[in-house]
This record gives structure tokens, C-alpha cells and sequence, in this order.
């Protein structure tokens, strides 16, 4: 079992097009307690075409009204930056690597050796992709919103047909916040049982206790996009946890795996001592050798220094082996000579 859920910072457009801003994500993600942080590869013509027909224009939510190649031209993080990105998390000592949003992009951060692949939740269903990450044979993670289970399954056979030993499904919620009302963390176990991988989250949520409530559903992945404290803009701000914020749901996430415990049933060696606590046999007359034991001369209360009280009817108008004095515990002793 592992020792700690596994926390990705999200970096996504945060940086703003700040390539300082960038680092400092970066940095504020290692101070913090994240084990891993996680770019977005590509450009705007990896993504969509230029093109202002309607149905390039988002028409709700957090980004509505923007044309798609505009949102992703300024939401992109600059390929030029990777590089030493890469090489800026090496030097803390957190993990960076990305999600390609095509083919292209895999063989860009193949070339930067990027420890581990995303495949995102709107690129799920792209079985080329998932085809091209699979052959590299390093860590997959897939995030599942709006997928359904043979979406999720297909996927998974492609990746596993195709290379991809180490797989984690991320279940998602696509939207953006996303409310309580959106979650059935139940699918974390039912994604578990049927695929027999590991499974995460990730949160788009504004509520910590979504994550911390998935680690109890089995969450052994949480991915949360991430800013800086005080940060105000940023595409992805309205649900980034934001500098301490990280850390205050690192600790949390970290009680909630510690609480999760073995998988053995198990009781800690400290809840013995109040054992005594617990109800016992004890005299309530003096019994002299040979006379019976009674209701009238025995009673079950605590404290716990005597027999069980499972051995109360066991002993009943049986003769006491020896005198026994008033108020004192019978103890297992006396089984052994019972007439």
C-alpha cells in the first residue's frame, strides 16, 4: 500500500503567458507539499481551426464567449518554455510533466524525456493518442469526464494493447467549478473493481471535501489546478486552490489516507488500557471454600479486573474452589477448579 495519496499541481493557463509567473507556480507547488506538477501541451492549431463560425464559439460557462482558437492561443503554455520548465522542477525536486493534446506534442516532450503522460478528459476518446502515449511505456493517467464505462474501457484496452503497464483512471467531473451536486464518488470504487488500476480524481471543485472525501472512496491520485496566493487572474482561478490553500489540503488529504489505515482489521495497542472500563465478575459477599456461587454473592460491574461476564452463567451454583473475600475480582484461576 502506499504510504500517501499522490497530489498534482495543475499548472494549466495560470501562468497568464508569464513565463516568471510560470516558475513561481512551479515553486509554490514544491513549497507546498504537491508531488507532482503538471503542464498543458500545445497550440492553438493543435487544438482547433481559426475560424469564427459558430460553432468555434463557446456559448456558456466559465469561458463564454470566447472563439476557441483565441482561448487557446492565449491559454497555452509557450513550447519554448518547456524546456526549462523541466529542468526548474528537477532543480527543486518535484516531478514535472504534461498532457499532450496530440500526436505532435508526444513527440515534443518524448524529446524533453517526460516522466509521465495525461491523456485529458476531452481528448479521452482519441484512441491515435492514447495509441502514440502507450508506446512509450511510461505512466499513463486518464481522466474520464463524461465518459461512460465502455468509453473508459475502450480506452483502456488501447493503452494496455498498445504498451502502457502502469495506468490511472482520474475520475473527473467536466465542469468548470464544478458543484457537490455534480460528484458520485462511488464511481472511484466502481472504476477500482471493474478495471483493477489505481484511480484518482480530478477536482475542479471549489470544496476541499470533495478530494478529501474521494480518498475514502479509494483515491490514491488527486490532481487540483493551482495559483499563487492573492492571485486574481488566470483562466482556471475561479477553481484553483490558491498557495497555503495547497498546502491546507495536502495535510488533509494526508489525514484522510492516514485514518484510511491497514487493510486488515485492526485495533491500536493504546486501546487496551481501557479495557478496564469494561464489566467483570466481581463478589459482592464473602465466599467461603465449598459454598456456591449466586446472584447473591456475584454481580457483573465494572471495572474490568475480573472474568468476563461471558463466564457468569458458566459459574453459576458451581462451589467456589477456595475462600474469596468481599467487593474482589474472580479471576480465570478459578475455571480450572470448578465442581
Amino acid at each position: 500500500m502506499k504510504d500517501k495519496v499522490f497530489f498534482i499541481a495543475e499548472i494549466s493557463a495560470n501562468h497568464c503567458g508569464n513565463f516568471k509567473l510560470a516558475k513561481k507556480l512551479i515553486k509554490c507547488a514544491k513549497i507546498n507539499g504537491a508531488d507532482a506538477v503538471k503542464l498543458q501541451t500545445y497550440t492553438p492549431d493543435t487544438m482547433t481551426i481559426n475560424s469564427n463560425k459558430k460553432y468555434f464559439r463557446i456559448k456558456e460557462g466559465l469561458w463564454k464567449g470566447y472563439n476557441l482558437w483565441d482561448l487557446y492561443d492565449k491559454a497555452q503554455t509557450p513550447l519554448k518554455w518547456h524546456k526549462e520548465l523541466f529542468k526548474y522542477g528537477k532543480s527543486l525536486g518535484i516531478k514535472v510533466f504534461s498532457t499532450p493534446y496530440d500526436e505532435t506534442a508526444v513527440d515534443f516532450l518524448e524529446k524533453l524525456h517526460c516522466p509521465i503522460y495525461k491523456i485529458s478528459s476531452f481528448e479521452m476518446t482519441d484512441l491515435n493518442l492514447i495509441k502514440k502515449v502507450s508506446k512509450t511505456k511510461k505512466p499513463l493517467i486518464i481522466s474520464t469526464g463524461m465518459a461512460d464505462l465502455n468509453e473508459i474501457e475502450t480506452s483502456i484496452k488501447v493503452a494496455k494493447r498498445n504498451g502502457a503497464k502502469d495506468v490511472t483512471l482520474l475520475y473527473c467531473v467536466s465542469n468548470y467549478p464544478s458543484s457537490i451536486d455534480d460528484f458520485n464518488l462511488n464511481n472511484i470504487k466502481i472504476l477500482k473493481n471493474k478495471f483493477k488500476c489505481k484511480v484518482g480524481i480530478s477536482d475542479h471543485s471549489t470544496d476541499n471535501r470533495v478530494a478529501i472525501a474521494s480518498v475514502a472512496s479509494g483515491a490514491e491520485v488527486i490532481e487540483k489546478h493551482i495559483a499563487l496566493d492573492n492571485q486574481k487572474k488566470g483562466f482556471d482561478i475561479d477553481f484553483s486552490l490558491k498557495g497555503k490553500e495547497i498546502k491546507k489540503l495536502r495535510n488533509d488529504v494526508d489525514i484522510a489516507f492516514k485514518l484510511l489505515g491497514k487493510n486488515s482489521f485492526f485495533r491500536n495497542k493504546n486501546e487496551n488500557k481501557s479495557k478496564v472500563f469494561r464489566r467483570s465478575i466481581f463478589t459482592t459477599k464473602d465466599i467461603k471454600k465449598g459454598q456456591k456461587f449466586t446472584k447473591d454473592n456475584l454481580k457483573v460491574i465494572r471495572p474490568g479486573y475480573g472474568l468476563e461476564p461471558k463466564y457468569f452463567n458458566k459459574i453459576l451454583n458451581k462451589k467456589s474452589p477456595f475462600n474469596i473475600k468481599k467487593d474482589e475480582p474472580l479471576k480465570a484461576v478459578i475455571l480450572k477448579d470448578l465442581h
